[in-house]
C-alpha cells in the first residue's frame, strides 16, 4: 500500500518508492504523475499517485542479478516446471545435468519439487519426457521481481503496461 512505479524520462521502470517521496518529486516539478489512484486522496482536490515519470533522463549502470536459491525460487513463481506444484519441498534442477557439463546459469536451472527432480535423475527433460513449463531465462533486474509480484498479487494491476516484456 502506497507503493509508486518511479518510471525514467523514457518510461523504462526505475524502482518502487512511496507516494510521499513521489509527491515530493511531482511539486519540486521533477516528475509528473502517469497513474492515480482514486479510491484514495492526497488532499479533497488530489489522487495518490501509482506511477510516476521523471522529466529527466537517468543514466543507471547495468548491475548483473545474482544467481541464488531466492531469486531462482522467485522468478519460477516458487512452483516446480515440471508438474506445477507450489509448496515448500521445492530444489533446484539442472536443466542439463552438471555431471554432463551443465553450467550453474540462470539459463540451465529451474525450480522441481523432489519428486520431479528425482524422477528426471540424470537425463534431460527431452529423455525423460518431462517437458518444461516455462523455458529457464535470465531475468532482466531486481526491479522485475518486484513488480512482477506485486503485480501478479494483484496490488498494481495498472504497473503492468509499463513493464512489457517483464511479466511472466
Amino acid at each position: 500500500m502506497g507503493q509508486v512505479l518511479v518510471l525514467n524520462a523514457s518510461y523504462e521502470p526505475l524502482n518502487i518508492t512511496t507516494w510521499r517521496r513521489a509527491t515530493v518529486l511531482m511539486l519540486k516539478g521533477k516528475a509528473e504523475s502517469l497513474e492515480e489512484d482514486s479510491s484514495r486522496l492526497l488532499r479533497p482536490d488530489t489522487k495518490l499517485p501509482t506511477v510516476i515519470r521523471l522529466r529527466y533522463f537517468i543514466k543507471v549502470p547495468y548491475k548483473e542479478l545474482a544467481l541464488t536459491r531466492k531469486t531462482l525460487l522467485q522468478r519460477d513463481n516458487n512452483c516446480c516446471q515440471y508438474c506445477g506444484y507450489k509448496g515448500d519441498k521445492l530444489s533446484i534442477d539442472h536443466v542439463i545435468p552438471r555431471s554432463r557439463g551443465g553450467a550453474d546459469i540462470w539459463e540451465n536451472v529451474t525450480t522441481a519439487c523432489l519428486s520431479c527432480n528425482v524422477m528426471k535423475g540424470n537425463r534431460t527433460p527431452q529423455e525423460a519426457n518431462m517437458p518444461l513449463k516455462t523455458k529457464p531465462y535470465k531475468p532482466i533486474s531486481t526491479i522485475n521481481f518486484e513488480t512482477t509480484k506485486l503485480i501478479n498479487s494483484g496490488q498494481h494491476k495498472e504497473w503492468k503496461k509499463y513493464v512489457i516484456g517483464w511479466v511472466r
